[in-house]
């Protein structure tokens, strides 16, 4: 029995998920849902008056990308900011800042991010330099990292910041010898001013629209909105489902709220976003900071400062409890670890649970997972537990600067791929927009190659095939959104959520990776981009 197609996508190279290389075939869609994937010439009974056939020849036809790690509107008000990575010193970072900031003359706040002291030949974030440069407007200015932040004493007198401040749980006000803020703010500090930026109704329309345009240019067909950091509100999840109603949604949205012992407004959430387009999915919470702070949780100390192996962020009991109460509720826990000693408790915390409310199909994660001790690496695949990875991680932070922190030992266990796999664990990639960029082929390209821009190897022993690669952006977040049904392979009954790169990834050099264009993406049945000189070659 055959029918009208809405959409027939046919090619050379279309690479399923299901089999190990692209194979030619043609797709029949059928408003939002794949019909058949059939031979490459068998589609003519499907077409119909007002079917509509896309011909790709040699192009690389794809699962569309799926995010399991961003922060969204996050995300969105830094695509426009100035960047920071190149800054050779305190002073030089100012200048970019002014120099940026004289072309926003209008905006009521000026923000930036991916400052890194580590690399500077000389200075410290302090609030003199920004004010020199712009005394009468608040600066915000992230770290590459995301969990400290510099700004001015217009972005502290904001937030009501000075010498009186207590520092707020897990965060620290740093101030100087006087006890006057110098302007550097760590870990939850940094809510103190980002919750009291003016950020409208307007300004996060504006934000969410470039977003997905972005997404859809980058072949992002879903994502995992893990919030604003620190404070992680769950506002947005009404403006993402108004967009829906309006259809103007095009990129896919699952979203968490913060694991603080609140179930009931986790029920609540459940309730309300089920579509197909806007989900809730869960709990998140931070176990540590990040390792360039010295907040990441080791089991011992840093290698260059003894003195500290860092801390969680909430007691452990306390996680403990609120661990075990959302997994009696049913809901799936996601805990954000960098050092071994994080990615070690919440291993026990979620093997307690497992002990205490049984065994069931949690799919609980831990995100970045950038070191893990040898004795814990088989315990992912043991207790059910999911590694959500960063490859573009390693081109954050030098390889020099890491192996400072952490010693030689440490990291032969950091930035784990292969061996995690090789065990049987369930890896995830994202990307941790807007800590890097929301296109997935640097990620997958740093997976396959393990070197950073500097042409550093980061343990070549860790390489995966592109192949695994290309599913832990497709088909393993699908199964780690509880989608696998619907979402992550190019078969019969899934949605159409399809695109298209201007050359085959398994025909050409590793490098060229990087650089492949995404010319067609498709959004539940809906093209959402597309390059019209590409797509009719």
């Amino acid at each position: 029995m055959t029918f009208a197609a809405d959409v027939i996508i046919s090619g050379n190279k279309i690479f399923t998920g299901t089999n190990d290389t692209p194979v030619p075939a043609s797709i029949i869609i059928k408003e939002n849902r794949i019909m058949e994937v059939i031979g490459k010439e068998d589609f003519s009974p499907f077409v119909g008056a007002h079917t509509k056939v896309y011909h790709f020849g040699d192009e690389f036809i794809m699962p569309g990308f799926h995010d399991f790690h961003i922060h969204l509107l996050m995300g969105g008000l830094l695509n426009d900011s100035v960047r920071l990575h190149l800054a050779s010193s305190a002073k030089d970072a100012a200048r970019m800042v002014r120099e940026y900031a004289e072309t926003k003359k209008d905006d009521p706040f000026v923000i930036g991010c991916s400052w890194e002291k580590n690399q500077w030949e000389e200075g410290e974030p302090h609030k003199s330099y920004l004010d020199e440069v712009i005394p009468d407007r608040p600066v915000l200015l992230y770290q590459a990292e995301f969990h400290s932040a510099w700004v001015n004493s217009k972005a502290l007198e904001l937030a009501g910041i000075d010498r009186d401040t207590p520092n707020p749980p897990y965060g620290e006000i740093v101030k100087d010898e006087n006890g006057e803020p110098t302007g550097l703010l760590l870990e939850h500090a940094l809510g103190l001013v980002t919750k009291v930026l003016p950020i409208t109704l307007e300004i996060k329309e504006k934000l969410l629209d470039n977003f997905l345009e972005e997404a859809a240019k980058c072949g992002v067909t879903s994502v995992h909105d893990l919030l604003r950091i620190p404070e992680m509100s769950t506002e947005e999840a009404e403006l993402y489902a108004d967009y829906e109603k309006s259809g103007k949604l095009t990129t896919r949205v699952h979203f968490v709220t913060p694991l603080n012992g609140d179930l009931e407004q986790a029920k609540s959430l459940s309730e309300t976003y089920k579509s197909n387009m806007v989900q809730f999915c869960g709990f998140k919470q931070f176990l540590d900071g990040v390792t360039t702070s010295y907040t990441a949780y080791l089991l011992e100390p840093y290698s260059n400062n003894l003195s500290t192996k860092g801390s969680t962020v909430f007691p452990e009991e306390e996680i403990k409890k609120w661990t075990m109460e959302a997994d009696q509720a049913g809901f799936r826990v996601r805990f954000h670890c960098i050092g071994d000693g994080a990615v070690q408790l919440a291993l026990d915390v979620f093997e307690a649970a497992q002990k205490e409310n049984g065994v069931r199909d949690s799919r609980h994660t831990i995100e970045h997972v950038e070191m893990i001790h040898s004795s814990d690496i088989q315990r992912f695949n043991e207790l059910g537990v999911i590694a959500s990875v960063q490859p573009e991680h390693i081109n954050v932070t030098t390889r020099d600067v890491y192996e400072d922190l952490i010693g030689p030992e440490r990291m032969k266990n950091n930035y784990l791929l292969k061996t995690m796999l090789d065990h049987g664990t369930n890896v995830v990639f994202g990307t941790d927009y807007p800590v890097v960029k929301l296109d997935p082929l640097p990620g997958i390209y740093r997976a396959v190659t393990r070197m950073d821009d500097a042409g550093v190897v980061w343990d070549g022993k860790e390489r995966i095939s592109l192949k695994e690669a290309l599913l832990a952006n497709t088909a393993a977040p699908a199964y780690g959104s509880f989608r696998e049904h619907d979402l992550g392979t190019i078969e019969a009954g899934k949605l159409a959520d399809i695109i298209v790169l201007d050359r085959n990834l398994f025909d050409v050099p590793h490098e060229d990776i990087k650089e492949a264009k995404v010319i067609f993406t498709m959004v539940d049945g809906k093209v959402v981009h597309e390059i019209a000189e590409e797509v009719a070659k």
